[in-house]
């Protein structure tokens, strides 16, 4: 019976069962071998997925924290800034009732002035007399007394503007670098 295989069909058939054979097992092999790859492709493919993760959460942490640096920041300026505002109130309003007071200390001393030179009596003749028409003469050179009070006024207001916006503008608004 063998030898009724061993015709040219029968070495035919056996080399191309042999051959595919041979085939199946190259087969079997390559897909061992991919099986393996795919394996190692998909810890590829898992680490990438979790570095890229991780790099998303170092960024979002990196813009949180600079959020809340320039809250802080924000924070840090506009109190600067109500102390500049509380400073620069305070001392204008301080200035502005210094110069009230001197002025009206002022009308008050040329009013007693003027009082004494006009109930003077001709019966003192040994005392010299006062300079009275000096007092009177010494306003009108100038300013009157009111205009002389509103231009010193608005003079301490522009004053005290220049050193609030100096001020104002020596803020940083910048986040300082921590130590």
């Amino acid at each position: 019976m063998i030898l009724r295989l061993l015709n040219m069909q029968g070495i035919a058939g056996l080399a191309a069962s042999a051959g595919l054979a041979l085939l199946l097992i190259l087969a079997k092999v390559d897909a061992r071998h991919w099986r393996k790859q795919s394996a190692q492709f998909e810890q590829l493919y898992h680490g990438e997925q979790a570095a890229f993760a991780r790099t998303v959460a170092d960024y979002r942490a990196a813009a949180d924290a600079a959020r809340a640096a320039d809250r802080a920041a924000a924070e840090r300026v506009a109190a600067e800034q109500r102390q500049i505002n509380e400073r620069a109130i305070d001392d204008y309003q301080a200035r502005l009732t210094a110069v009230r007071d001197r002025a009206q200390r002022l009308q008050q001393r040329l009013a007693a002035t003027a009082d004494s030179c006009t109930g003077r009596s001709a019966s003192m003749s040994g005392v010299a007399p006062a300079p009275c028409g000096i007092v009177e003469a010494a306003g009108e050179d100038g300013l009157p007394a009111a205009d002389a009070l509103v231009a010193t006024e608005q003079a301490i207001q522009l004053d005290e503007l220049i050193n609030w916006v100096r001020a104002q503008g020596s803020v940083d608004p910048n986040p300082r670098p921590k130590p």
